[in-house]
């Protein structure tokens, strides 16, 4: 499985139609609810804001008004035939006039997702665990040195410290013996696919 490596933004244009296609990395629904919510407020006169996306088992998407299976089921489509997890893709389009018929529109979304894709950085996902590490403040520099800052999704500082890590099977085999030597709690929270 791959995702990407970085947020996207790429637009083309389709008899006056203006298609703005945005691929976003995620881990959860919460996620998506907050993208599309920030992106109907940024693109507020936008004819539809059509979406598909996969997070592990769970595929999901939306034709937002466009007639049925033309807009969601291509986008989700070009995601699945490129391997992708993890991924949220979202076409704004602003109607320029024309009616571009079923397949048109197909066609249109399609090609969309597939022009953020290829100007994407791809990058592999290989099996890993979201991991809570808590400790002291005393104990950071420990921290610090044997976690890289990729790892690390969420901190948290209070009493003691928390850091949420989403960190490869391997790597945290690594680090492991250090982190039960020095006394550093840990719970492994979930299994979930990370990039290598």
């Amino acid at each position: 499985m791959f995702t990407i490596k970085n947020n996207i933004t790429n637009e083309i244009i389709i008899n006056k139609s203006r298609f703005i296609g945005k691929l976003f990395k995620i881990n959860s629904k919460d996620e998506v609810d907050n993208i599309l919510k920030s992106l109907k407020h940024d693109y507020k006169d936008a004819t539809h804001y059509t979406f598909a996306y996969i997070i592990g088992n769970t595929k999901r998407f939306n034709d937002d008004g466009e007639p049925s299976g033309t807009a969601g089921i291509p986008i989700l489509n070009v995601l699945e035939n490129n391997n992708l997890d993890y991924i949220l893709c979202v076409v704004i389009r602003y109607f320029g006039g024309i009616k571009l018929g079923a397949g048109g529109l197909v066609r249109a979304y399609s090609k969309c997702c597939n022009s953020c894709i290829k100007a994407s950085k791809i990058i592999e996902l290989i099996e890993g665990y979201e991991i809570e590490l808590s400790f002291t403040y005393e104990q950071i520099k420990i921290i610090e040195k044997i976690i890289f800052e990729k790892e690390i999704v969420d901190k948290t500082f209070k009493n003691s410290i928390t850091f949420k890590l989403h960190i490869s099977i391997d790597r945290f085999n690594e680090i492991k013996n250090i982190i039960e030597l020095e006394n550093i709690k840990y719970t492994i929270k979930n299994t979930l696919l990370v990039s290598k």
